[in-house]
């Protein structure tokens, strides 16, 4: 069966003369469905048919938790916000519904916009489909709020490629994290669509000094026709007020605002560990992130060695922090800052980019370690936003090259050293 089926797709292959973009489809269709035609064996450092595509679709697979939890929890805090369903179980169909109507259309643009551009420089330059937005397009829906104008993103997402990838040849070749380049993009293009208590929940518009919720359209009527007619709940017109006191701060603006305590007073600890709490619609829940982690490291995809310098540098910069304590944020205990925001999430998915991270063992430790000090300087003592994971990663992305260099360099410093010592003795 399989021989048979690979016989098809070979007879249909397209001539890369004559059909250059259409040989370039199937290329990218072909190299994914099936394996390497060849292993390497013997005394070589890669002993398997791992190619790049099914490295990348590893990475893919750890984040599908995220984007379950995600797809529901855009429905839970949109929800909640109303005052409706605050059960967790509660309307749970409606819940996820909601988070499809809106994730769909933020994965279907990135995706859409990457992979078109992606496929157009494959086809000019007449080579297979580049795998590296494999990864890019799952994790840029994942590090948006749930609300954000799919223009905006459109333009995030083309910048990000053409100008943070295809600039600097394509992939491997890239010196930024493409996902956090597009959000860091739209976070300096269009800071009040990124930032803010207002953003990250979905579905909420204002009318006069209070929010309501929106019209829900025809998306949620089609999921409207089906529940009624098993007699579920469904999600009716719209326009329902939120419920007094309603506020979208995350646990990073409150405690911006006024510390530790004001943020356990809007949000529990396990609330936030769990991740029913607003944010980006991929960083909430941090058991199902180490899950995600520990996926990567067993399979040998990601570095471990980056994410435990990572933490320890976000643990030293705290305890330094704490030791200060000039503002109610530096004295957030150490531990607890890594309840609030995307630290995880960046030091799983974005921190342990092989292309941008340094590559050499003792890199490795130094750059994950600077991640973690210079992000959590940013987050706690940056008025104009309170993270900072994005910001340093971008930073050390540049310096990676130069940490590596010097530590080869040491290497073959230490070594001329030894040989000098053996070649007098």
């Amino acid at each position: 069966m399989k021989k048979a089926l690979l016989n098809f797709f070979e007879r249909i292959e397209p001539d890369k003369e004559k059909q250059p973009f259409l040989h370039t489809l199937y290329d990218g269709f072909f190299t994914f469905a099936f394996t390497p035609n060849f292993t390497t064996k013997g005394g070589v450092h890669i002993r398997d048919g791992m190619d790049l595509k099914r490295t990348m679709v590893h990475v893919v697979l750890a984040l599908q938790l995220c984007y379950l939890f995600g797809t529901w929890n855009i429905g839970h805090q949109h929800f909640a916000a109303l005052g409706m369903y605050t059960g967790y179980l509660e309307a749970l169909h409606l819940k996820i519904a909601y988070g499809l109507i809106k994730l769909i259309p933020i994965f279907v643009v990135t995706h859409v916009v990457g992979l078109g551009i992606e496929f157009y420089y494959a086809y000019k330059k007449g080579h297979g489909i580049e795998e590296g937005f494999l990864v890019s397009g799952a994790l840029i829906p994942l590090i948006m709020p749930p609300d954000i104008p799919l223009w905006i993103l459109a333009i995030s997402v083309a910048f990000a490629v053409w100008i943070g990838k295809e600039a600097f040849g394509g992939t491997g070749m890239n010196v930024l994290n493409i996902a956090l380049l597009s959000r860091v993009f739209i976070f300096f293009a269009y800071p009040t669509f990124i930032s803010g208590d207002e953003v990250w929940i979905a579905g909420l518009e204002k009318v006069d000094t209070s929010y309501v919720s929106e019209a829900y359209g025809w998306g949620a009527g089609f999921f409207d026709w089906i529940f009624s007619g098993v007699g579920w709940s469904t999600f009716g017109e719209g326009g329902v007020p939120v419920v007094d006191g309603y506020s979208g701060a995350t646990p990073l603006s409150l405690a911006f605002q006024g510390g530790w305590d004001n943020v356990t007073q809007a949000y529990s600890e396990g609330a936030m560990l769990w991740g029913t709490i607003p944010g980006s619609i991929g960083e909430t829940s941090k058991p199902l992130i180490i899950l995600g982690a520990l996926f990567l490291i067993l399979t040998g995809i990601a570095s471990w060695r980056i994410m435990v310098s990572m933490i320890f540098g976000a643990a030293t910069m705290a305890l330094i922090l704490n030791a200060w304590g000039a503002t109610p944020f530096m004295e957030v205990p150490w531990y607890f800052q890594f309840y609030m925001g995307s630290f995880l999430f960046a030091m799983a998915f974005m921190a342990t980019d092989p292309v941008t991270a340094s590559s050499t063992s003792t890199g490795k430790w130094i750059y994950g370690f600077l991640i973690g000090f210079i992000g959590m300087i940013v987050r706690v003592m940056n008025p104009a936003y309170p993270e900072g994971w994005m910001l340093a990663i971008l930073f050390m992305n540049v310096f990676a090259p130069l940490i590596d260099h010097y530590v080869l360099q040491a290497n073959i410093n230490r070594r001329m050293k030894r040989a000098k010592v053996a070649a007098v003795s």
